[in-house]
């Protein structure tokens, strides 16, 4: 597995969270990890600015950084120094840039908040995924994470239904945790802090982790070179 992606068409659903948080458990397995930075937000870079040195280094591209000399297809690629990339992507991509975003892509990750707005902006982008970048259905790439959930409410009741509707997988759900926050703040992940803090969060991670695994033999025929071990 090269290359991840994390996207959604709608501001706000988690995409940065999801991002840091994988790249920062996948150097926690001893792979290295890339980051490349799409959204012009640059909330991925500050991330990356603020880790501190005793942690596993994460390589990070800004790749929404416009120049005459790097083309598109060179920031979306994989450095040659890194075992994998994860691509956190901005709100709206253009028809050009979602197919660019997604190309070649081992993996598509989509965090979804439990309203109705959300739900709405989900639909879209699963369509687009399907109809303008041609991701097919059956090579079974793309996974949902229901993002910031609090169990036993009614949007979450619905967010629930919607997805089981969904011939795609749900991957896991996160739940409403500051502990996301705090782990952003510092340049963490929640890997990486205290494990009596984050033991809550940490099972919801192995389950995207083994969804990682799974696919890549699936699709590679290979035993993966992930292997997440819970804190």
């Amino acid at each position: 597995m090269r290359k991840i992606v994390v996207m959604n068409s709608k501001g706000g659903s988690g995409k940065t969270t999801v991002t840091t948080n994988l790249v920062s458990a996948l150097s926690c397995t001893g792979l290295k990890p890339a980051l490349i930075d799409l959204d012009p937000q640059g909330s991925s870079t500050r991330w990356l600015a603020n880790r501190p040195a005793s942690l596993a280094s994460i390589i990070g591209t800004e790749g929404f950084q416009n120049s005459l000399q790097v083309t598109k297809t060179w920031h979306l690629r994989t450095p040659e120094n890194s075992d994998l990339a994860v691509i956190d992507t901005p709100a709206g991509l253009t028809r050009q840039d979602l197919i660019s975003a997604t190309r070649g892509v081992d993996a598509i990750l989509i965090p979804v908040m439990p309203s109705d707005i959300d739900i709405h902006a989900v639909m879209k982008c699963i369509s687009d995924l399907l109809l303008v970048a041609k991701i097919p259905r059956p090579d079974l790439k793309i996974g949902i994470i229901a993002n910031r959930v609090r169990a036993n409410t009614r949007v979450y009741s619905q967010l629930r239904k919607f997805l089981s509707s969904l011939d795609i997988p749900v991957v896991a759900t996160l739940r409403d945790s500051q502990n996301y926050t705090r782990a952003f703040e510092f340049g963490m992940g929640i890997h990486e802090m205290p494990f009596s803090q984050v033991k809550k969060d940490i099972d919801a991670w192995s389950d995207i982790m083994g969804w990682l695994d799974r696919l890549r033999e699936r699709n590679l025929g290979q035993p993966s070179a992930i292997h997440y071990l819970r804190g």
